[in-house]
C-alpha cells in the first residue's frame, strides 16, 4: 500500500508560490545541501529526524526532497508511517527542480 502521493515540479512552485502551508526536507548529503536547496528546505537525515518528528506538524503537507526523485519514495513511505498524514515525493527531486527554477535554488 503506497502511504504517500506523487509530486509534480510545477505544483510544489505553485504551493509555494500561494505560500501553502508546508514542512520540505531534503534527504541529500550535507555538501549537496550546502551548495543548493529549495528555499524553505531542511535538510533531514538519520541525527536529525528523530527532533523534526518531534515538532513538525502531523496536519500540514510534507514534502520530500532528494537529488532525483527515488530515494526521497522511501523516505516519503516511512514519514507516512510515522503518522504524517499528507506525504509526497518531489518527482525529478532537487536536480529537475534546479533545471527548472535556477532562479529558486538557495544557496
Amino acid at each position: 500500500m503506497t502511504t504517500f502521493q506523487h509530486l509534480d515540479i510545477p505544483t510544489l512552485a505553485g504551493w509555494l508560490d500561494e505560500r501553502r502551508e508546508l514542512a520540505l526536507v531534503d534527504i541529500r548529503d550535507p555538501q549537496s545541501f550546502a551548495q543548493g536547496h529549495i528555499p524553505g528546505s531542511r535538510r533531514l537525515d538519520n541525527d536529525t529526524v528523530g527532533a523534526f518528528i518531534e515538532e513538525a506538524s502531523r496536519e500540514s503537507a510534507l514534502v520530500v526532497v532528494c537529488y532525483h526523485g527515488h530515494s526521497s519514495q522511501q523516505a516519503a513511505d516511512w514519514l507516512a508511517g510515522q503518522g504524517f498524514a499528507e506525504v509526497y515525493s518531489l518527482d525529478g527531486g532537487f536536480i529537475d527542480w534546479q533545471l527548472r527554477h535556477p532562479a529558486r535554488v538557495e544557496p
